[in-house]
């Protein structure tokens, strides 16, 4: 048995292609922003002197994690117009992926906190800086520096996972490589070329962040 590839229908469509992983980037961005500010609040609330505070955190964290992304995308785009609140595929989505990573991007940032030197903290004390300032000054720099290599994981993670929004139709690039494969059959090659597509800009992420987290290594020395 012998199978001839043939690229030309799907390079045909590399403009498709390039809006869908243009759009993807652009989905991760967006949600790991929102989902970052979200799980830093969490990821202060799980400290708070508040035990039902810590402990609506701590539910958060639980129950987000705890449930698949898809469930999540579906009774958004799905179950919340039943309930009066309904948003378009795009703003659903980022709504889902937002909730979805803030679990573990307050996760990340609760490990970043208790990676804070205590002594750092008490020597803020000492010389009288107020509480803000040693948050700001002191426990946010440490605490993101340390996060950094927790939230490119998460990150990478999170663009791949944006392959779902396929699942509501939204033109990302899975969306268009499902529709180049059944406008042409070209099974193989349409998912070789989505592949090596996510492969390079996951590649290109992991570059990047790495060279982040090098710089404030140095900057920190």
């Amino acid at each position: 048995m012998s199978y001839h590839f043939n690229f030309a229908p799907i390079l045909a469509q590399w403009p498709l292609l390039l809006s869908g992983i243009g759009l993807g980037l652009l989905l991760a961005l967006v949600s790991i922003a929102i989902g970052s500010l979200l799980g830093l609040v969490v990821a202060f609330a799980t400290r708070a002197p508040s035990r039902w505070l810590a402990s609506l955190a701590f539910a958060w964290i639980s129950i987000l994690r705890n449930l698949p992304i898809l469930v999540i995308v579906l009774f958004l785009f799905f179950g919340m117009p039943q309930l009066g609140l309904s948003l378009d595929k795009i703003s659903s989505f980022i709504v889902a992926l937002s909730l979805y990573t803030s679990a573990y991007m307050a996760e990340v940032f609760r490990a970043g906190l208790l990676s804070v030197p205590p002594g750092l903290i008490e020597a803020g004390q000492a010389i009288g800086l107020t509480r803000s300032r040693i948050q700001r000054d002191i426990v946010l720099p440490i605490m993101f520096r340390n996060a950094l290599p927790a939230f490119g994981n998460n990150f990478v993670s999170l663009f791949k996972d944006t392959s779902l929004a396929a699942t509501i139709a939204v033109p990302e690039l899975t969306y268009y490589a499902r529709k180049i494969n059944s406008e042409t059959f070209r099974v193989i090659e349409v998912w070789l070329v989505a592949s090596l597509l996510y492969i390079v800009c996951c590649y290109a992420i992991t570059l990047i962040l790495r060279a982040l987290e090098k710089r404030l290594v140095l900057e920190a020395n």
